[in-house]
């Protein structure tokens, strides 16, 4: 049914929460009671200043009743509408429904909007209870210390006659112990208690990096142009901690000053809008290479990109080496992601550039339009080892496509989808999609 057809339901509720009688409004306005009641039952359309009178008489504006309830709420209930598969949802009813009880919309957004926010707090403790290395290391101390406690206490408990100095020294070891399990436990809940949230804490010099493009939009005017201080960028940045960090920072800060020289800011970003954000037509215009593109895209400032974008990178042996997240693009923080993914693709095919739309698993479902290249390294002699890189750039791909759509998650862990041939391990999570 359409916005202009539920007027007329909008009235009636309007006029029912007001306690007012039909005949008392109909009156009010200049119309008979019947007219009205055929208004009501969206038997007669409305508008121009019998729309006014009524909306003034209702103490509402006449655009909450000619367009029923907010768009976003519209927009989270047919999110909440693609829940688990089977589900009997009337869709073209949602919103009559949001129009004749918004209170209880309201409810039923908020509630799919917190299942959302708690889902992303599953997903990501998950993910490092699996794969954080910090956390292995941590929980292994634990257990540690607990067993050496154990044992002490066997030794004080089993054995009856024990050298006065041994016990004392026993006594000790069991303080230090016990001091050392109460600080790493205590350890332990704080590092889960900050890494409930998507940033976390840095545990690897990659983490590092990342924080400090974040905490800069992934955009270093400083280092546009032909100038730049990437010891001192590093040096007063407060997310680089460790050595290792520092180091990867720089190789990372370098290749970003000569992608930035080989491809301009204002040029680049003007032919970004003309190309319709191509990489390969990009490519072709400037002289140079596809990865060089797609990183370039991914550290245009916002004002200069018609839309978000969003870029991850990996080495021969699959694992990660850059994350850039756009929004609904889920990124794993540890471990390996979805062998679907078309970087992945691209990967196995160095050379051969990849076009694909492809659909992340979520509710709903969300689609992206990809572009994937692998490409071989030369950080050696020329007759070294092949070193590959490939790289996935990540743009907002339209509702619908004509071609081919590729259904991906994030990880295996954490992915729903229950009969991928991909799956390397049972998901977490209970539906399927």
């Amino acid at each position: 049914m359409s916005r202009g057809g539920l007027t007329g339901t909008r009235i009636r509720e309007r006029r029912m929460v007001l306690g007012l009688r039909q005949a008392e409004v109909a009156r009010d306005v200049g119309i008979s009671p019947s007219y009205l009641n055929l208004i009501e039952h969206n038997r007669r359309r409305i508008g121009g200043k019998l729309l006014v009178d009524l909306a003034r008489k209702l103490d509402v504006e006449a655009s909450i009743l000619t367009e029923g309830a907010e768009a976003a709420l519209l927009e989270a209930l047919r999110e909440a509408s693609a829940g688990p598969a089977g589900a009997k949802v009337e869709t073209q009813q949602v919103e009559e429904f949001a129009g004749r009880f918004p209170g209880w919309a309201q409810l039923l957004a908020d509630r799919h909007r917190r299942v959302g926010e708690l889902e992303q707090i599953v997903e990501v403790l998950s993910d490092r209870m699996t794969h954080d290395p910090f956390l292995s290391a941590s929980l292994h101390e634990v257990l540690s210390t607990v067993t050496a406690i154990r044992s002490t206490a066997a030794i004080l408990a089993e054995t009856e006659d024990i050298d006065r100095d041994w016990q004392a020294r026993f006594h000790r070891n069991l303080r230090d112990d016990s001091r050392r399990l109460a600080e790493g436990a205590q350890a332990l809940v704080g590092y889960l208690d900050d890494g409930a949230g998507e940033a976390g804490r840095q545990t690897s010099p990659q983490e590092e990096v990342e924080a400090l493009l974040k905490s800069q939009g992934y955009h270093l005017q400083e280092l546009e142009g032909d100038g730049g201080d990437i010891d001192g960028l590093i040096a007063q940045s407060g997310e680089i901690t460790s050595s290792p960090g520092q180091e990867l920072a720089r190789q990372y800060l370098e290749r970003y000053r000569n992608d930035a020289r080989i491809l301009p800011l204002d040029a680049f970003a003007e032919a970004v809008a003309d190309l319709n954000m191509d990489p390969g037509r990009l490519a072709q215009r400037f002289g140079t290479d596809a990865g060089t593109v797609f990183r370039r895209m991914a550290t245009l400032p916002e004002e200069m990109c018609p839309v978000p974008v969003g870029l991850v990178a990996c080495d021969g042996s699959g694992t990660l080496t850059f994350r850039k997240p756009v929004a609904g693009f889920g990124l794993p923080r540890f471990g390996a992601a979805c062998p679907l993914w078309p970087l992945y693709q691209a990967l196995t095919r160095p050379m051969t550039p990849i076009r694909a739309v492809v659909e992340q698993a979520g509710q709903p479902p969300e689609r992206f339009l990809t572009y994937a290249l692998c490409q071989p390294v030369l950080n050696g002699a020329f007759g070294g080892p092949q070193v590959l890189e490939a790289a996935m750039l990540i743009l907002p791909g339209p509702p619908d496509s004509e071609a081919g759509v590729q259904p991906i998650g994030t990880s295996c862990r954490i992915c729903p989808r229950r009969e991928c041939p991909a799956r390397r391990e049972p998901s977490i999570l209970a539906d399927g999609l």
